[in-house]
């Protein structure tokens, strides 16, 4: 199994979101000594925001592209074959301003590209990353996955959203919530958030054995 894990939050050493998800991530690895993980920390190597040059560039012959089209449409390539070889995604963000960080979306903008990752046909759009395991890990410093603050959680929905649209329709959530209601909340937060994470990782690892067996 390749495992692909995407670390977005600007807090470094101290996010629960990275914490848990690079735990996660080796927790995999360790199930199955064939494993393989890829870690791109978008936080030390950010991906450039889209401009002019990937808009044209996408949609012009490779040679035919201006040095930096090929620049910026090869980040994007690199990104993608980075997705494609996975088996299994973990994406990882803080909750910030009710959507995910703009260094994730970066990415998002950089796997969502038509006649690679999506392709419109007589029957509209259809997703082109398909067979992938896609697990999120939001931390946020409130409790949005329930109760009045639900309606300012823009950040599963738009996660889902995009990723259903890209084929990627097995997504799960391990949600790291509360953090911001003193020691006690974040104690708890990251207990159930290990518990969950140590779950599905036993899943996979006898998920595996039966397999091989």
């Amino acid at each position: 199994m390749s495992i692909l894990l995407v670390t977005s939050s600007p807090r470094g050493a101290a996010s629960h979101s990275t914490r848990i998800a690079t735990e996660f991530a080796e927790k995999l690895l360790a199930a199955d000594p064939s494993n393989t993980l890829v870690v791109r920390d978008l936080v030390a190597n950010p991906l450039p925001h889209i401009d002019a040059d990937y808009s044209t560039g996408i949609y012009t012959p490779a040679e035919a592209r201006t040095p930096r089209q090929a620049e910026v449409v090869g980040v994007s390539d690199v990104v993608l074959d980075e997705l494609f070889a996975a088996d299994t995604v973990i994406l990882a963000t803080g909750f910030i301003n009710f959507n995910i960080s703009s260094t994730l979306k970066s990415w998002v903008d950089h796997i969502a590209r038509s006649g690679r990752s999506f392709a419109y046909g007589e029957n509209g759009p259809k997703g082109l990353v398909t067979g992938k395991k896609v697990y999120i890990v939001l931390a946020s410093g409130g409790i949005y996955s329930e109760g009045a603050a639900v309606q300012f959680d823009h950040a599963v929905p738009y996660l889902r959203g995009v990723l259903g649209f890209l084929g990627m329709t097995d997504v799960d959530v391990i949600r790291i919530e509360g953090v911001g209601m003193g020691p006690d909340a974040v104690t708890a937060a990251l207990a159930k958030a290990t518990a969950k994470v140590d779950a599905v990782a036993a899943t996979t690892a006898k998920g595996q054995v039966a397999a091989a067996a």
